[in-house]
């Protein structure tokens, strides 16, 4: 029996380092403290590409020193955006007391029994090394672009999956051979598995992903220790373990899950895990349909108890009460919290155009398509834009100041006066009318 720990997705990075540091430094202990025999790291080390010179590089090295100082260590390659090419080179060159391998091409490595890691000279070994105490199958991330150079662009994605299918169900024979022999198999590999589910809860289907449990559990091993998906996850098919270990922190919103490291026991013919919890950060999530209430806030801040923690808020308002929002009051109310993020989305006015406005002939007509598109009664606005066409201002508002409502068109002509008329409600209406039109381009 073998003890393994498995971390991964540590994404060290200068906006990480504060809860990769913490989270991986308590790992470490946890795996040193526990007496481990091989430490693996699931790929994403780092967050990007990094100076060798920055803070986040100094604190990953320190920890896989820590890590080499007890146990041999490996390293799978992650996701290239990550942990770009050659990022891993300079782990093997650390010194510690135990080597560190850097999985970065399809192989095979023997675990040996004092220590020695020694990698198979092609795809895989032909025959069981003698001495072995371990073989790890290692499939690092693809390049989907050399994929897609041979077989296009469109089908590269499918592609990926079908090569690695092939490839896994490939190294079952040396690993059914490997199991007789009493020595434990582990695979390691970093990338999506068909019906994963996401850190924030979306399952990942479709036929794109480059693993299936189906093609994971051909390759023969008693377990499959996955990276890139942060959410801890696992599925067996008779004792036989495939798990995503997670990411070793909470390094975004919206996720819930425990996050850890996995603690490992693989037997020839056995294995079993358990996660180890590390100390990662608390988030909260406050939404609001509507205007965020400060009152209300700070009513949560107390109920849940924010000290602390990274707390986002999140609100929809329309876009005429965009400029409503106190942002340092909400601030304010969870001045305890560790970090806040204030996410507003502005709902846009939407405007609706009447099919075959442009089409009609007079004014009139452009009204009537109008008020049929937005159900409104035509009447009496066409006979105010009759007004508005043969009257004068002062002649229909003496018209309404004389009769109590606006007068229709007349024959007889209505003295000319200079009376500043009052705005009646009438006109006011088809004034916004007016507007509306010219807005929705009528005109």
């Amino acid at each position: 029996m073998i003890m393994v720990a498995q971390f991964s997705d540590l994404h060290f990075s200068g906006k990480n380092l504060d809860e990769a540091g913490k989270c991986f430094g308590f790992a470490v202990d946890q795996a040193i403290g526990r007496g481990v025999d091989a430490a693996v790291i699931s790929g994403d080390a780092t967050d990007h590409a990094l100076d060798v010179h920055s803070p986040a590089v100094e604190r990953l090295a320190r920890e896989v020193r820590r890590l080499a100082d007890h146990c041999p260590v490996l390293m799978l390659q992650g996701t290239f955006s990550h942990e770009p090419p050659g990022t891993l080179a300079i782990f093997p060159l650390l010194g510690g007391r135990h080597p560190v391998f850097v999985a970065d091409h399809l192989g095979q490595v023997a675990l040996m029994e004092e220590g020695r890691w020694v990698p198979s000279k092609a795809w895989r070994f032909d025959a069981v090394p003698a001495g072995a105490r371990a073989i790890f199958t290692c499939v690092p991330t693809v390049n989907k672009a050399v994929v897609a150079a041979t077989v296009g662009a469109t089908e590269a994605a499918e592609a990926v999956g079908q090569e690695l299918a092939a490839l896994l169900a490939g190294y079952g024979s040396i690993n059914r051979a490997a199991r007789a022999a009493q020595v434990p198999t582990i695979g390691v590999a970093h990338g999506t598995v068909t019906g994963c589910v996401t850190e924030h809860g979306v399952p990942m289907a479709g036929f794109d992903h480059e693993f299936t449990t189906t093609s994971l559990f051909s390759a023969g091993t008693q377990a499959f220790m996955l990276g890139h998906i942060h959410k801890h996850q696992s599925w067996d098919d008779g004792g036989r373990l495939i798990a995503y270990a997670g990411s070793i922190g909470r390094f975004h919103h919206g996720e819930l899950d425990a996050k850890g490291f996995l603690l490992w026991e693989v037997e020839a013919a056995a294995a079993r895990f358990q996660l180890v919890e590390t100390p990662a950060r608390r988030t909260l999530d406050l939404v609001f349909e509507g205007v965020p209430d400060a009152e209300q806030i700070a009513a949560a801040a107390r109920e849940v108890n924010v000290a602390g923690a990274y707390v986002r808020v999140r609100w929809q308002v329309g876009e005429e009460e965009r400029g409503s929002v106190d942002r340092e009051a909400i601030k304010r109310a969870l001045g305890d919290a560790a970090d806040v993020q204030l996410e507003g989305r502005v709902v846009p006015v939407v405007r609706s155009r009447a099919a075959g406005i442009s089409r009609a002939s007079s004014l009139q007509e452009k009204v009537r398509v109008w008020a049929r598109a937005t159900g409104s009664m035509d009447g009496p606005l066409i006979e105010r834009l009759e007004a508005l066409a043969h009257r004068e201002p002062a002649q229909i508002a003496n018209a309404i100041l004389a009769s109590g409502e606006e007068a229709g068109p007349a024959t007889e002509p209505v003295p000319d006066e200079t009376v500043a008329p009052p705005q009646p409600s009438e006109d006011g209406r088809v004034a916004e009318v007016l507007r509306e039109a010219e807005a929705m381009e009528l005109f």
